[in-house]
């Protein structure tokens, strides 16, 4: 009884990224819009009078300005390409002209040549230059542009750290030893729950600037948006080193708003 032979298995096909997956290689400008407005509603919640609200709302018009910003600094100006083709054009035909006039019964002497080519050579590069100078201008109002709103950004990241200055663990002892106290004081729960926000806007001000970024080749751009996220960085480390004392504190208190999970992790398959 013979038996038939099974065929090969076939070499696995390079799979392709899904469409889901490749979305996640961008920062998508209207999810960090949309995070942006959900913090704000958070601290609206719990802070409905405070500067930091105030904050948020202004970010959230910066942020959903940013997409019309990006839009307008990538954009290329029609009249610049224009004037720079026709300089190209003019170019050519300078350097097209050269034969012709070269031709013998044109000039007369070797000299006559050498100064008919350099006022020819002399010419195209003025012309180039012109053109280079018309290239490096453009980049020039781009990247002027983008440091206009990076600025903005940076800022807004120290007008929250204005804000967390005054936001300190020893307000609680104040708090304690005076509770009629007129002052704006903070429950320790309260306190920390106010830092945490401080540091999620001062992420979110970095994912801000990374979108400046993200389509350009420009090495001063990424330098500056580098700059931002080590700004922001250390200043969320001084707000999470008060969180710190305010646990060491009040053992009593929970943890964090931001590292409280969503929702239960999946199991892992084994």
């Amino acid at each position: 009884m013979s038996v038939a032979a099974t065929p090969p298995p076939s070499a696995p096909r390079p799979a392709t990224a899904p469409k889901s997956v490749r979305v996640f290689r961008r920062i998508d400008a209207e999810l960090v819009h949309c995070t942006i407005a959900a913090l704000e509603a958070r601290i609206g919640r719990s802070f409905p009078k405070s500067g930091l609200r105030k904050i948020g709302r202004e970010l959230m018009e910066v942020s959903a300005d940013a997409p019309r910003r990006i839009a307008a600094i990538q954009r290329r100006s029609g009249a610049v390409r224009i004037i720079a083709w026709l300089l190209s054009l003019a170019i050519l035909g300078i350097l097209g002209t050269i034969p012709f006039t070269l031709r013998p019964g044109h000039v007369e002497t070797l000299a006559d040549a050498i100064q008919v080519l350099e006022a020819a050579l002399s010419a195209s590069f003025f012309i180039g230059a012109c053109i280079l100078f018309l290239l490096s201008w453009q980049s020039r109002m781009r990247h002027a542009r983008t440091m206009e709103a990076i600025h903005e950004l940076r800022a807004l990241a120290h007008v929250v750290d204005m804000h967390q200055l005054t936001k300190d663990p020893p307000m609680l002892l104040a708090r304690e030893s005076d509770p009629n106290s007129g002052t704006d004081l903070y429950s320790p729960e309260e306190l920390q729950r106010y830092l945490d926000y401080c540091s999620e806007m001062l992420a979110l001000i970095s994912k801000v600037a990374v979108l400046y970024a993200q389509d350009s080749t420009d090495p001063q751009t990424m330098d500056v948006v580098d700059d931002i996220e080590d700004l922001t960085n250390g200043l969320s480390r001084k707000v999470w080193q008060k969180i710190v004392l305010i646990q060491r504190g009040k053992p009593g208190v929970g943890t964090p708003p931001s590292l409280v999970p969503a929702h239960k992790p999946p199991m892992e398959l084994e």
